[in-house]
């Protein structure tokens, strides 16, 4: 980027040298002086460009190649836990294997107010559709390193979980397509239903089909004004889909940014390729800053509109024949033992009168 910038004023330079007779100067002192300050001009505006990239993106909560920074040694700045490993060109959270955890997380807790997440990821392996599992996690939470039921992390977390499922858990013919990717709000008690697919706590998803895509798979988080907005790009197509935008929406500061995955008995390769943190820049007037509460415990506003009540699956026609069959044959054996036992009673209470 920063070559681009100086190739780009290299061409206004020569664009200058190409105008100066139109500037009619008298002198080669009057030259000297055009000369010194459109370098001085170009100066400036590559440090202010430098600047704001170096501010732009921010590497401390960043991940991506050749992966410096991570592992076990006491100056990195992320942690490997379970079967993640580091590969020249991923981080690998699991194996297509079966029963396996793994996770990376952020050793420096995040104090931006304003940012935006861009995620590439990849999920692949030789199962057929709806016979893989489980998906992959992105977090930020208050808790770090701490294995669980949730795609590789504990289950009742406080924080942000955005997740990516690849497996229909609840009924099939409810209304989304697996993969599907949604995200939820937790603040400590809140439990992630893995049996229904999270559902009843979902903020907001869609229908994403990130496994064995041929093209690259991104994730856009962005959360800015207490307003946080998830969209994918997994068709190739390099353009944002939207996938949910939630209002009111409150996160603490100091948490951890993470990313696990989890196999059980159905299995795939979840790799991590970058999780690359941007700040946004956002100003705010003196009585906006004034109202920006301190928030301790996450929460949205306004999240009962959020409530989801999933209908338990109804009984089929073949279901319904069966049962139905079944009791009759169960009322008619009934019936048969019940006479039989009666006619013997009777049989022996005739007896006694002879």
């Amino acid at each position: 980027m920063a070559a681009l910038v100086s190739k780009f004023n290299l061409a206004r330079l020569r664009s200058f040298c190409c105008l100066y007779p139109m500037f009619n100067l008298k002198s080669p002192r009057e030259l000297i002086c055009l000369v010194v300050t459109i370098l001085a001009l170009m100066s400036q505006s590559l440090a202010d460009d430098q600047e704001f990239i170096e501010d732009f993106l921010k590497r401390e909560y960043s991940l991506a190649k050749p992966y410096r920074g991570l592992g076990f040694s006491s100056s990195s700045q992320w942690d490997l836990m379970g079967t993640a490993m580091v590969t020249p060109d991923h981080v690998r959270l699991t194996p297509d294997l079966q029963s396996r955890q793994g996770a990376v997380w952020s050793r420096i807790p995040f104090f931006l107010r304003d940012w935006e997440l861009k995620i590439h990821f990849k999920i692949h392996g030789v199962g057929k559709k709806n016979l893989n599992g489980d998906g992959l996690a992105f977090w930020l939470t208050k808790e770090r390193m701490q294995n669980g039921p949730v795609f590789g992390n504990m289950n009742q977390f406080t924080g942000l979980g955005i997740f990516v499922d690849t497996y229909p858990n609840a009924d099939k013919t409810h209304d989304r397509t697996f993969p599907y990717v949604s995200m939820m709000l937790g603040n400590g008690t809140l439990a992630y239903d893995h049996d229904r697919d999270g559902r009843p706590n979902e903020l907001g998803g869609c229908s994403a089909m990130a496994r064995n895509s041929i093209h690259d798979t991104f994730l856009l988080v962005r959360y800015s004004r207490n307003r946080l907005t998830l969209m994918v790009d997994v068709d190739g197509k390099q353009e944002w889909k939207d996938c949910a935008d939630v209002t009111g929406v409150r996160i603490p500061l100091g948490y951890f940014f993470g990313a696990s995955s989890a196999t059980g008995d159905l299995s795939d390769n979840h790799d991590l390729i970058s999780m690359k943190l941007y700040q946004l820049t956002v100003e705010r007037t003196p009585e906006e800053e004034e109202e920006e509460e301190e928030v301790t415990i996450p929460r949205v506003d306004d999240m009962d509109q959020f409530q989801v009540e999933v209908e338990e699956e109804g009984m089929s026609g073949v279901h319904f024949f069966f049962t139905l069959l079944f009791s009759v044959m169960g009322l008619g054996v009934l019936a048969v033992v019940g006479l039989v036992v009666y006619n013997r009673w009777k049989e022996n209470r005739r007896k006694r009168f002879y």
